[in-house]
Parts: C-alpha cells; structure tokens; sequence
C-alpha cells in the first residue's frame, strides 16, 4: 500500500487516516491484512488494544504523545477496520505478538517502546518476550492475567451478564453489555458512533475466536526475569480491584513498582491526557535506553 512511499518516510508524516490519497492504510503482515495509523514524530511508541482491539480507542491518546513521539496504532486482526483473514477460527497470544513485531518491522520502526492495555498488554507481554528486537520497554497497563486474580473463577456474574444479554441482542448486544460492565456506562455513551458500530459488527471475533485464547497466558518467573528492557505495570485508580491484583502480583515477580494514574480500565478513554503525562517519562526512559535488548526465553521463543 501507499505507492511510492518507504517505511522510513512514514516518520514525521502526521496521522495517516482513511482517505488520504483515497487509500486504507493496511499493511499485509504474518497473514493478516491490518489496518493502522500514524502520526507524530520522534520515539516510535506502538499502541495495542485489548477487547474490541480497535485503534479508534486512542486517537486521543495518541494525538496526546505525537508532540514528542511517532505514535503507531492498528486494529488488531479480525477487528475494526483490519478483516478477519479466511479460515481464521482461533488464536493466542503468541500470534498476536508476531503480529505486532511484524508491523513493527515492516513499518521500519523498530525497536519501539509498546503501550498495551487490558488483552493488549498480555500481547505486548507476550511481544516483550517472544520478539525482544522489536521491543525498547513495555507499558502493561490493567493486564488481563486472569491467574493472577484472587479468584480466577469468579466471573460468573459477568458471564451471566453477557449471556442475557447475548439471547436478547446477539453478540453486538453482549459486547456493549461487557464493555459498559469493564468501563462504565458513560464510557459507553461517549465513544464516537463509527468506533462504536465498529466494536460491535467485530463482536463476532472477540466472543467467536479472542476469548478464552488469552486469559490463561502467564510466563513464569525465569521467562519474566530474562526481560531486560524497562517494564512499567500501571493500574487505573477507579477501575476493579481484580487488575489491582494481577498488577501487584506481576510487579513483584518483574520487580518493579506498581503505577497508577487517574481514569478507569479505559483510562486512554476518560482520562487520556492524565495517562499521557503519566506514561510519557517511562516512554522517554524507553527511547534513551537505545533498546539494549536481551535474549528470548526459549519457552516462547520465535517459531521458524
């Protein structure tokens, strides 16, 4: 895509958005066609979405961090505006890190420091471990290692939730169901309406093939300690007390602090100019350290 134009270019080239030059901006990487955008310049810093896995969740962030750095952000495969390749019926963590290292790569804006939340940051866990070259430090913002709960299994309430709602609406009606129980109604109500119709005509891939792909991903403690760029684990000071209790527990096997900032599980959302302030000291941390990478553990090493 883009004719003409080189990975290296896309540096300093503002935000590439639907429309210009009457093209999508989607790259064809690790057999999934992504859509993503650029914009800022400096640091490259990759952002990756959990649930619904759609950019259009940090347009504010990401306009937030551009005044200092080159902000990359996509639909994860399957959702938004990135289609669900043919035959895709289950995934894992695994290849959601190859996909972001081969985005990365083909952008030519590799290492970058890597932002993720909620599912996106067990992938860019997951990134950190499995494509180290690719990585400069890891904001893990609220992740979803559910083993890490107090109790795992207690999710009843929520499942009870998305299943009524799932016999009266589908899966569109059960994704706003989980969202506005993760986030809150208002966070609901504020979300653009494109975004928002998005999230729902993709509900299909997250209740379909996303869940149950990631919630038992948990590196042990050698994998972690072989993590040798920075590591950030924030928590949203008004979300559930469940990623309180996963960020704790991943804080001290990576020995780090927990970090708090203000807003709710969908902080870039309620509070994305406060969780820019927050993380932007970390990220220039990331770039100053040039990306002294180490080697990836053999437990998730890359596959040929």
């Amino acid at each position: 895509m883009f004719s003409g134009m080189r990975p290296g270019d896309l540096l300093g080239a503002g935000r590439m958005t639907p429309g210009m030059e009457g093209v999508m901006p989607q790259l064809e990487v690790n057999g999934a066609e992504l859509y993503y955008e650029v914009c800022g310049g400096g640091p490259p810093v990759l952002l990756i979405m959990g649930f619904t896995g759609d950019a259009g969740h940090f347009e504010t962030l990401a306009d937030a961090l551009a005044s200092e750095f080159t902000v990359i952000s996509y639909d994860r495969r399957g959702n938004g505006r990135s289609p669900r390749p043919p035959g895709w019926a289950a995934t894992r963590p695994e290849e959601q890190a190859d996909d972001a290292a081969a985005l990365l790569a083909a952008l030519g804006l590799s290492p970058a420091a890597v932002f993720g939340t909620s599912a996106g940051a067990n992938f860019a866990l997951c990134l950190l471990i499995r494509h180290p070259e690719t990585v400069s430090g890891a904001v893990l913002h609220e992740t979803a290692l559910v083993r890490l709960f107090d109790d795992p299994g207690a999710r009843g309430a929520v499942s009870e939730l998305v299943q009524e709602a799932m016999g009266t609406g589908g899966t569109p009606a059960a994704l706003e169901a989980l969202w506005r129980y993760v986030a809150g109604g208002p966070n609901w109500e504020r979300l653009q309406p494109a975004l928002r119709a998005r999230m729902q005509s993709s509900a299909e891939t997250f209740f379909g093939v996303e869940l149950g792909s990631y919630e038992s991903f948990l590196p042990d403690d050698k994998t972690l300690a072989a993590i040798a760029v920075p590591v950030m684990v924030l928590v949203s000071e008004q979300s559930h007390a469940v990623y309180a209790q996963a960020a704790g527990r991943l804080a001290h096997r990576l020995g780090v602090e927990v970090t708090r900032t203000p807003g709710t599980h969908t902080a870039y959302h309620d509070h994305p100019h406060e969780l820019a302030q927050t993380i932007r000291p970390f990220l220039r941390r990331c770039a100053a350290s040039g990306g002294d990478h180490g080697t990836a553990p053999s437990g998730l090493a890359k596959e040929p």
